[in-house]
């Protein structure tokens, strides 16, 4: 049996009404905090769950792939998007990267910047490539 959401358009305060399916619609709702009749329901946000796959293929769709080499900013927000997805924490050396493609900065730019960067992402001696 549903909780529903409404707000009083009297005292303006929020507050859920708990009835069953039958008897929405049917049964009349007052304001729990001043008693008005002059309620209104609110509708929350709905929310769609997607199995990791599908979420997977939506982030490998060719359309999504499309320009990542010339578009360091889309790159960058791939990434993240990526990471988000998997839940992982893929540590401070990929943040910075992340970062700095999200303002633009090409991937050749920031090996050359830090150089380091490709043995802590575990690349062989600095280059993204590898």
């Amino acid at each position: 049996m549903p909780y529903y959401d409404y707000r009083c358009l009297d005292c303006r305060r929020r507050f859920e009404v708990f009835m069953t399916y039958a008897e929405y619609g049917t049964r009349a709702v007052h304001c729990v905090h001043c008693g008005s009749e002059r309620v209104q329901r609110r509708i929350g946000a709905v929310r769609v769950t997607q199995s990791v796959e599908s979420r997977m293929e939506m982030l490998a769709d060719p359309a999504n792939m499309a320009d990542l080499e010339r578009n360091p900013r889309k790159l960058g927000q791939m990434m993240r998007q990526l990471s988000s997805e998997t839940g992982d924490d893929m540590g401070a050396a990929f943040d910075e990267v992340v970062g700095r493609l999200e303002r633009g900065q090409t991937p050749e730019d920031i090996e050359r910047d830090i150089p380091e960067l490709g043995s802590e992402l575990g690349g062989g001696g600095g280059d993204f490539d590898d």
